[in-house]
């Protein structure tokens, strides 16, 4: 970690950056930017008269876009059993062959037949672990923003140097990332994580493309994570562009944003294909953890996504403090739904005590980002908003719903896309 200014430690120790909370009073009214009269979220805790859990996991009404059918189910419980009907677990091992033989044969006269995006953590390695032992050729690319965990970096080298992958690392301009992070922050919204994720997904289009390799193999699993709500996480090429507009400064260079023409010609021109590998299997974390230890010396780093401490900053902080969002929910219910977990130790879980995080890695993100801890809290208390006062492709995508749901039958998109964003 770099040095932090003892004035950080100074402050923060007298808690002078606590004594206010985001959330005031109930439902207080504030004004956006653009003069409209919104109500901030407000923390909804059980004993509120219009407090409401999933009967069946735990999430609940601090997600602002959530429903519940007549029996009080949710409706990401439902898309998680259209997944499931879409990967049901009895048919698992013919479905797997079939798509391991598809990356097989279209990679045939190439050095790799697909692409591994690394990071570190559990479902990142364990998706490059089982492609080498299904006998595929992946490369291994990992998108280094400046902000990865020692514990991370070790996870990858020791992985790719055991299964003899190769590793291909795209570095960052930081300070230029940096920008595009403030710029996030700045704006007040919930996504400001978004700018790594979405980098990452450009970056792996691009060198399939460049590569002219047709398969991307996803480590993301909908029975350990599910699916994080929309109002909570929300990412495309044109928001993102529209944001550092307004907010950042200069050009992002180091990397392509990818806009919605590139991922029309990556998917149809190019024919790149992304493939969410552990969708599967029966993928088990405590079990995967056991063989990850064991074959690749893989290390935990202490947290969901903790091994990124930007990640760890805005997760365990500034999503719960400001945003009232704890993403602890979206796991624990993938994992409920998943028989990993009841519902009853998930809600006791929750319960125990909010969201914990690091102070120490709350200042190092603050002084990274080149704020002084006054200009961190201009920011922190301005009103919260969302993707709904940027521009977004939100709009296009349900007007193509239909088209994009034909693609995604055809397996030309994931079929999450449609689910999540277009019904």
């Amino acid at each position: 970690m770099t040095t932090v200014p003892k004035v950080f430690f100074a402050k923060w120790k007298k808690r002078e950056f606590e004594k206010r909370s985001v959330f005031g009073r109930a439902q207080r009214k504030v004004k956006h930017a653009s003069g409209k009269e919104v109500r901030t979220a407000y923390l909804n805790v059980p004993n509120k008269p219009d407090y409401r859990r999933c009967s069946r996991c735990v999430l609940d009404t601090t997600v602002s876009d959530i429903w519940f059918d007549a029996a009080g189910v949710c409706k990401y419980c439902q898309i998680h059993d259209e997944m499931e009907r879409l990967h049901p677990l009895e048919n698992m091992e013919e479905d797997l062959g079939r798509i391991v033989e598809r990356i097989k044969k279209a990679g045939r006269n190439n050095t790799y037949d697909c692409i591994v995006g690394v990071s570190g953590g559990r479902d990142s390695i364990y998706t490059l672990y089982l492609a080498r032992k299904l006998g595929l050729r992946p490369l291994a690319v990992y998108f280094d923003n400046g902000w990865n965990t020692d514990v991370a970096v070790s996870n990858i080298r020791k992985a790719t140097d055991l299964l003899r992958v190769d590793l291909h690392t795209v570095m960052a301009d930081l300070d230029e990332f940096k920008d595009l992070q403030r710029a996030f922050l700045k704006a007040s919204v919930p996504d400001a994580d978004i700018p790594t994720v979405y980098a990452i997904h450009s970056v792996l289009y691009e060198m399939a493309a460049k590569e002219g390799i047709g398969y991307i193999l996803n480590g993301h699993s909908f029975r350990t994570e599910g699916t994080s709500p929309i109002s909570w996480t929300y990412m495309d090429g044109r928001y993102i562009k529209d944001v550092h507009r307004k907010f950042g400064s200069g050009v992002v260079r180091s990397f392509k944003i990818m806009m919605l023409p590139y991922l029309l010609y990556y998917s149809f021109v190019k024919r790149i294909r992304e493939v969410r590998l552990l969708e599967y299997i029966d993928y088990n974390k405590k079990k995967v953890d056991e063989i990850l230890a064991r074959d690749l010396g893989w290390a935990y780093y202490g947290g969901y996504h903790h091994k990124n401490l930007y990640t760890k900053f805005f997760q365990s902080f500034l999503l719960p403090n400001k945003f009232n969002i704890d993403k602890r929910k979206t796991e624990l219910s993938a994992l409920v739904r998943s028989g990993q977990m009841t519902r009853a130790e998930a809600i006791a879980e929750l319960e125990a005590g909010s969201y914990k995080y690091d102070r120490s890695v709350v200042i190092y993100a603050i002084s990274k980002l080149g704020w002084t801890l006054e200009e961190w809290e201009t920011v922190y208390f301005r009103p919260p908003r969302s993707h709904r006062d940027f521009k977004t492709y939100l709009p296009l995508i349900r007007f193509l719903r239909l088209p994009i749901w034909l693609a995604c039958k055809l397996r030309i998109l994931p079929y999450i896309l449609y689910l999540k964003y277009a019904s």
